[in-house]
């Protein structure tokens, strides 16, 4: 199973807006989990997000969450599965 965490940073104020909008892109996508919640700290939200299938994982990150209004950047971490 591919995991990866996802580290956002937001616009000042939007981060619930965005874990909604988040929520929103990953309820209507098969074969996913996920958790996620607001941070304190450099970040502002922490996603762990997991799938069988790795290039469905890397489409999600790349073209739905980063896309989202308000979000500034982006720090994806993939776990190395040989070493879970």
């Amino acid at each position: 199973m591919s995991i990866a965490f996802v580290l956002t940073n937001t616009e000042l104020s939007s981060d619930m807006e965005i874990i909604g909008k988040i929520k929103d892109i990953l309820a209507n996508e098969k074969d996913i989990e996920y958790e996620i919640q607001g941070v304190y700290g450099i970040y502002d939200i922490v996603l762990k997000i997991s799938s069988n299938n790795e290039k469905k994982l890397r489409a999600i990150i790349t073209n739905k969450i980063r896309k989202i209004d308000n979000v500034q950047s982006t720090l994806t971490m993939m776990v190395i599965e040989e070493q879970e």
